[in-house]
């Protein structure tokens, strides 16, 4: 298992050494100067400008740039701030624990409701119970998360003033913001635990269990669903990841602290620095949470991780 992980580890090195110098390359060719976005509003003398970009190395060819960006980013320095003078790093990790309290409940929330809805509608096939648990999973899918979001405040903020409107730091700010971006996940992973089920519940070794007396329940939860989640595992950490981008619709919606409204704000006001550091950070936590999802695909099979599958 450990050389598994070493070899995931090291498969993920490229990914964000290319994640990293795709981000520079971006932020390089785009239109405006950090430079100038500094000094926007201080008249600053031809002297000054030229003296502030050679401390920044703007002056340098662009491969020297990337690689004294990559060199500072390797040691956790991932430059200043161009609004407020602060260290990126520190912003981020001043935010980080908001976006991944969101991600973390709302994912808690999709598993729950996600494989309860699948294995539901798996076990009442072609029921009522089906049906509606399929007609959830198609709303889910197909309505935009900035919709519920909108409708989430207006009924559950405005009309019964359950939970605050806005905000973050309380239980009370987070279960509204967590549970409308969950169920939207939720619904993905119904309809995949469904289809998964439904072709495990066919198959020979569970005829054979129900044949032997094992209470339906027990074949369903033990020897069902086990199987059934090994092909969800994966699209489970896909979604995860994929709740980073939509916390940043959440967290504008309701005003919430976090890297998604961090980035948003770098990104109107030019702050080139704070926009590669958020994504980057984005991708060191994409691939962070493909290798655990990896892990635990590789801990449901083994023929994964020892090359036999």
């Amino acid at each position: 298992m450990l050389a598994y992980i070493r070899l995931r580890l090291l498969s993920a090195i490229p990914t964000l050494l290319g994640v990293s110098f795709v981000v520079f390359f971006i932020m390089h060719v785009l239109p405006g100067d950090p430079v100038d976005v500094m000094l926007a509003e201080t008249g600053a003398s031809a002297a000054r400008v030229a003296e502030l970009r050679e401390s920044m190395g703007l002056d340098r060819p662009f491969h020297e740039q990337y690689l004294l960006f990559l060199g500072n980013a390797l040691q956790g320095d991932l430059g200043r701030s161009l609004h407020t003078n602060r260290s990126v790093t520190e912003s981020i990790l001043d935010q980080a624990p908001d976006t991944l309290e969101l991600a973390a409940a709302a994912m808690i929330i999709a598993i729950v409701m996600g494989v309860t809805l699948g294995v539901v509608a798996a076990v009442n096939h072609n029921r009522w119970l089906d049906t509606a648990a399929m007609v959830y999973s198609t709303l889910g899918i197909s309505m935009p998360l900035f919709w519920f979001g909108l409708i989430g405040i207006m009924i559950f903020s405005l009309r019964l003033r359950w939970v605050p409107t806005a905000g973050s730091g309380t239980w009370q700010h987070l279960i509204l913001p967590a549970t409308l971006l969950g169920m939207t996940m939720a619904a993905i992973i119904a309809r995949l635990v469904r289809s998964s089920m439904l072709e495990v519940l066919r198959q020979e070794y569970i005829t054979t269990a129900r044949s032997k007396g094992i209470h339906e329940t027990w074949v369903i939860m033990v020897h069902g669903l086990r199987n059934a989640m090994i092909p969800v595992i994966t699209v489970i950490g896909l979604q995860f990841s994929g709740l980073l981008s939509g916390a940043v619709v959440i967290e504008t919606i309701f005003s919430r602290r976090g890297i998604g409204s961090l980035a948003i704000r770098a990104v109107t006001t030019n702050d080139f620095p704070m926009v590669q550091g958020t994504v980057l950070f984005a991708a060191v936590i994409y691939v962070l949470i493909n290798l655990l999802t990896d892990m635990m695909y590789g801990y449901l099979d083994p023929r994964i991780r020892h090359g036999s599958a």
